[in-house]
C-alpha cells in the first residue's frame, strides 16, 4: 500500500460504487469468490454470498472492464402457468419482444406468493435484458440483487404494494368490483355474496371493497355470512359456493373475483342441480377467453390482461434504453361484459 492509499472502511461508504477487487477486499475473499456472486453462480457458500451481497447492497458495484451487455431476453416470472390467465400476459409482452428483437424466458413460482430462492441466481446468471414479475411480488432481497446489477424489472397486476422505484402495471379492481355488485343490484337481487381472492392480494381487496360500497351506495346492508374468502382457485370457488348456497337463506346470486372461481361456482350449482341464472346469477372477473363458451356464457368484468403486458414490457424497453418513465403506477380499467349467466331473481 503507498502512502497516499487508504484502506477500506466497510462501515463508511465510498463516494463511488466499488469494484470486484475492493469488494473482495472488504469480505476477505478472493476476486473469483466475488465474481461468482455478482454473476449468479451457486457454488457458493451461503454465509459468504450473504456477506458478498450485503456489501454490494450498501456500498454499490461498478466493473473494472467494459460493461457486459446484457442477453437478448425478457424475463417473466408468473406464479402459476395453468389456464388462461398467463397466456394472455405471455401474448402480450411477446408482442413488444418481437419488436425489440428480444426472446422470452418463463420461469414460474407455483402456488407461492414470492419466486423461489434459487430464481434469482438463474436470473442473474442468465442476465436478461429486463424482468415483467407477474401478480406474484418479490421480496427486498431479489429486488435489490436486480437493481444492482442494472437489470430493470416492471410488476405487473403486482399482489400487493410494488413500493417506491418499482414501475407497475394494474387494471381498475375497485371500479370492476363495483360495476359487477351494481350490476347484479340493478337486477333485483339484494342476497349477493361474493369469493373473494386471498387475504393478502391487493387486487382482491380492491375488488372486495368495490362490492361494499355498492351495496352501500344501494342502501343493502353487507352480510359477512355471504362473503367467502377464496383463493383464485376452481376448487376454491365450488367449496365456497357450496358453502353459501346451503345457506338457511342462500343467496341468489354470487359474484366471483375471479373467473376460475365462477366456474368452480357453476360447478357447485350444477352439483346442487341449481339453473343458472334461473336459480343463480353468477359474475366472474377477467373475462378469460374460455368463459364466453361456458354454459351459460359468463357475465364477467374485463381486465385487460394482454394490454397489462404490452404496457409494462413498453416501459420496461423504456427503462432498457435509459429513458425515464413519465409515470411509476399505471392502471388500465376494467368493463362489464353482460352475458347468459344473470337474470333477475326468480323469487
Amino acid at each position: 500500500m503507498t502512502a497516499t492509499e487508504q484502506p477500506f472502511d466497510a462501515d463508511t461508504p465510498p463516494a463511488r460504487p466499488l469494484t470486484i477487487t475492493e469488494l473482495a477486499e472488504l469480505a476477505g475473499v478472493s476476486t473469483a469468490t466475488v465474481s461468482k456472486v455478482v454473476n449468479g453462480r451457486s457454488e457458493v457458500a451461503p454465509e459468504t454470498r450473504a456477506l458478498v451481497e450485503g456489501l454490494i447492497r450498501r456500498h454499490g458495484y461498478r466493473r473494472q472492464r467494459r460493461r457486459v451487455s446484457p442477453a437478448a431476453l425478457v424475463e417473466v416470472v408468473i406464479h402459476a402457468l395453468g389456464g388462461d390467465y398467463p397466456v394472455e400476459i405471455i401474448k402480450g409482452v411477446g408482442q413488444v419482444a418481437r419488436q425489440h428483437n428480444l426472446a422470452v424466458v418463463i420461469s414460474d413460482a407455483p402456488d407461492r406468493e414470492t419466486p423461489g430462492r434459487g430464481w434469482i441466481e438463474g436470473v442473474l446468471s442468465r442476465r436478461p435484458s429486463g424482468v415483467i414479475g407477474v401478480f406474484s411480488g418479490l421480496t427486498d432481497d431479489q429486488r435489490e440483487q436486480l437493481v444492482t446489477r442494472d437489470i430493470p424489472i416492471v410488476l405487473v397486476d403486482p399482489s400487493g404494494d410494488p413500493g417506491p422505484g418499482f414501475p407497475s402495471v394494474g387494471a381498475g379492481n375497485w371500479s370492476g368490483g363495483l360495476s359487477a355488485t351494481r350490476h347484479l343490484l340493478d337486477l333485483g337481487h339484494r342476497r349477493i355474496a361474493i369469493i373473494t381472492g386471498p387475504d393478502w392480494a391487493l387486487p382482491s381487496r380492491a375488488r372486495l371493497d368495490g362490492y361494499r360500497t355498492a351495496l352501500d351506495l344501494a342502501g343493502v346492508a353487507a352480510d359477512p355470512e355471504l362473503i367467502g374468502s377464496g383463493d383464485f382457485l376452481i376448487e376454491g370457488g365450488r367449496a365456497q359456493a357450496h358453502r353459501l348456497l346451503r345457506l338457511p337463506k342462500p343467496p341468489t346470486a354470487i359474484f366471483a373475483c375471479n373467473d376460475g372461481q365462477a366456474t368452480g361456482v357453476y360447478r357447485a350449482a350444477h352439483e346442487l342441480g341449481l339453473r343458472i341464472p334461473h336459480d343463480l346469477s353468477v359474475v366472474g372477473f377477467d373475462d378469460l377467453p374460455s368463459v364466453e363458451w361456458m354454459n351459460p356464457p359468463l357475465t364477467t368484468v374485463r381486465q385487460p390482461l394482454c394490454e397489462m403486458a404490452v404496457a409494462a414490457t413498453g416501459m420496461l424497453m423504456k427503462l432498457v434504453g435509459g429513458e425515464p418513465l413519465p409515470q411509476s403506477r399505471v392502471e388500465l380499467g376494467t368493463d362489464l361484459i353482460i352475458r347468459g349467466s344473470t337474470a333477475r331473481p326468480a323469487h
